[in-house]
């Protein structure tokens, strides 16, 4: 494996051996993973360089195939972990908030890799792993609602300066599944397939399997854990897209039409540690206008708006709206009126 994608590797896939060690053995295996991802990510990015350029080109998928897989094995030990293991609340309370935050933003990163690269295998995998958090419609609001309307009120998860994450979820959530599946069945109308091709059955009866599944595992209290952690993951991912577009709109132009998508119209963030574990998720602006170029060649545009802090943290400060505003409120101003 070239050197940087091992680099990717470790980043990534040691947070989950911690928390699979800590499914089974509790104690210092959950307090290892748990300051893996908020302690210790949070020094390295203050400790080490800024870094916006691009990795050399690489078309590999065998990382994102590893971390995909890793996902399928790690989700029924956690949730059996925290439904039947011998561990104390405390360890369990550790577990379910680590591997919250390896599903919901390492995990997700990487399914949101995969759902953009072009064979059909791997798209499938990573709309699995979103299926798998009964998150499935994110596969297709992402590409067809999302990439083209970013910026623009046609876009559920493009978050409004002033608005809250928690009512920005609440919109997000019921207005990509909406108008996830009206694209995709305006797709269906164009070329002329039946209804029943729409992939919102997959995503539907495929969460109802893993519910049926979580339940066969461990009955009602893995059905609940399963569920809890869903959620979590899930409010994951919608804070990353409410960090990553709060308040930056497309000019309207005479014709009605919203100006191109450009670098302006995303966060980015240049933080080395956590851009390299969220597989440079926060080099948001060159994903939205290269969608299909894979994360170690994306880089930060000099004229794209950066985040004063990195992502994961500045996701922690929007659970507390007044400050969030205090801080990100006159930035958007700045950067609307530039």
């Amino acid at each position: 494996m070239e050197p940087r994608l091992l680099h990717f590797g470790l980043a990534t896939l040691t947070p989950a051996a911690l928390i699979g060690a800590g499914a089974f053995l509790g104690g210092g295996w959950v307090i290892a993973a748990v300051v893996y991802l908020t302690a210790m990510t949070s020094l390295l990015d203050r400790l080490i360089r800024k870094e916006t350029a691009a990795g050399a080109a690489s078309q590999d998928a065998a990382l994102s195939v590893a971390i995909a897989l890793t996902h399928f094995c790690l989700l029924p030990v956690v949730v059996w972990s925290l439904a039947k293991a011998d561990l104390t609340p405390l360890a369990k309370t550790g577990i379910f908030f680590a591997a919250g935050l390896w599903f919901g933003q390492i995990s997700n990163a990487n399914a949101h890799e995969l759902i953009h690269r072009p064979t059909r295998a791997l798209h499938r995998l990573g709309m699995w792993c979103y299926i798998t958090l009964m998150f499935g419609h994110h596969t297709s609001a992402h590409v067809l609602v999302h990439h083209p309307h970013v910026a623009t009120p046609a876009d559920p998860n493009t978050s409004r300066k002033g608005e809250s994450l928690y009512r920005y979820m609440i919109r997000a959530w019921t207005g990509s599944f909406r108008e996830g599946y009206r694209a995709e069945k305006a797709r269906l109308d164009r070329i002329g397939r039946p209804a029943w091709r729409n992939p919102y059955a997959v995503y539907v009866g495929g969460s109802l399997l893993c519910l049926t599944s979580a339940f066969l595992l461990g009955g009602w209290q893995a059905l609940v854990a399963y569920g809890a952690l869903s959620l979590y993951a899930q409010s994951q991912l919608l804070m990353s897209d409410y960090v990553q577009h709060y308040g930056l709109v497309r000019t309207i132009r005479d014709n009605g039409k919203p100006e191109p998508v450009s670098s302006r119209h995303s966060w980015n963030s240049p933080h080395w540690f956590s851009s390299m574990m969220l597989l440079n998720a926060t080099r948001h602006s060159d994903h939205h206008a290269h969608p299909a170029r894979p994360y170690p060649e994306l880089n930060n545009p000099d004229d794209a708006p950066m985040l004063p802090r990195p992502l994961p943290l500045m996701a922690s400060i929007a659970l507390v709206p007044p400050l969030w505003r205090r801080i990100m409120d006159p930035r958007v101003e700045r950067w609307r009126n530039a």
